[in-house]
């Protein structure tokens, strides 16, 4: 079973526009959808499609629409007393699939709540084959409270993987070692904010993204699964270092695409796949998910993982 920990949950409404996005002009929108969202609600989204069991834990009112909406898609909902209202995060998607977003701070939260959320994670891991912490942190909450949600949850028998970006990951960064998770899912600019290398390069490049995913591996980082947009994504572990090359798609959105790589590499290790076997699945939600609209996650039905071609690389730090 995965556990997913959504701190600071959103409405995604999503703006499909007709034609490019121009400052200052009148534009037409061709569609307007919206979904309760959040990076760990979409890996929950994601294992209840693939037949997986899950628990979302998250802030909200139990009869909070947003939760009222996951429970009819299936999906089970632990909702902790919250600090205030779930924000709403907007994105715009142009024709050419370029997507522009619009994130909200959220409420500001009290130490009720992380007590809460914590309590509830630590109560259900045992359940668990994976927890996974994942999004921002809400304002209020400690830049370090993921590592110390780590350090907690290595205590029991679930694997812990952590995907987030700024303060929140810096911070784990800073604590690897008795707060080292299983498993880091950073992109490109991510990791190289907490490696000193350079973003562009990092992105852009797998030897290089290799090359400083390595360093977080080495202290004490079980695996790390680094997307980088059209050039896929590459796996490090204590055992080696892949590359996997997406298959030719039209993107559509790219609004999801990082939580389904990530979801489909857990799919395929709680399958017993291969490392190499999990970054070729990774890669292939992550594809299908960019081909799809809005913050739409894939279901089976839409991943070809055949088409995506893996290959090792070395893991070298020279």
């Amino acid at each position: 079973m995965i556990i997913t920990l959504t701190p600071n949950p959103s409405v995604d409404r999503t703006v499909a526009l007709s034609s490019r996005l121009e400052r200052g002009s009148v534009l037409r929108a061709e569609s307007v959808t919206s979904q309760s969202a959040g990076k760990g609600v979409n890996i929950s989204r994601a294992a209840v499609a693939a037949g997986q069991r899950t628990i979302a834990v998250l802030p909200a009112e139990q009869d909070d629409p947003y939760v009222l909406e996951l429970l009819r898609d299936g999906i089970d909902c632990r909702p902790e007393p919250p600090s205030g209202q779930v924000r709403v995060n907007l994105t715009i998607t142009e024709p050419d699939g370029t997507t522009t977003k619009i994130n909200t701070p959220g409420a500001e939260v009290g130490q009720d709540c992380l007590e809460g959320l914590a309590a509830a994670l630590q109560h259900r891991a045992q359940q668990a084959s994976w927890v996974v912490l994942a999004g921002s942190l809400p304002p209020g909450a400690p830049a370090d409270w993921y590592a110390t949600l780590v350090r907690s949850l290595r205590r029991t028998t679930a694997k812990v993987s952590v995907d987030t970006s700024g303060p929140p990951l810096v911070a784990l960064a800073s604590r690897l070692g008795d707060s080292a998770p299983d498993l880091m899912k950073p992109n490109g600019e991510e990791l190289a904010s907490i490696t000193g290398d350079d973003p562009a390069t990092a992105e852009a490049d797998p030897a290089a993204a290799v090359k400083a995913a390595t360093v977080l591996v080495e202290r004490g980082v079980g695996s790390v699964l680094v997307t980088l947009g059209a050039s896929g994504a590459c796996l490090v572990t204590a055992e080696g270092a892949w590359h996997a090359a997406p298959p030719p798609i039209t993107v559509v959105s790219t609004v999801g695409a990082g939580d389904s790589s990530l979801f489909g590499y857990l799919l395929g290790d709680l399958r017993g796949l291969s490392a190499a076997e999990r970054l070729r699945l990774a890669v292939a939600y992550g594809s299908a998910a960019s081909s799809l609209p809005g913050t739409t996650i894939p279901t089976p039905d839409h991943v070809n993982p055949e088409l995506v071609k893996v290959h090792e690389l070395s893991p070298t730090t020279e």
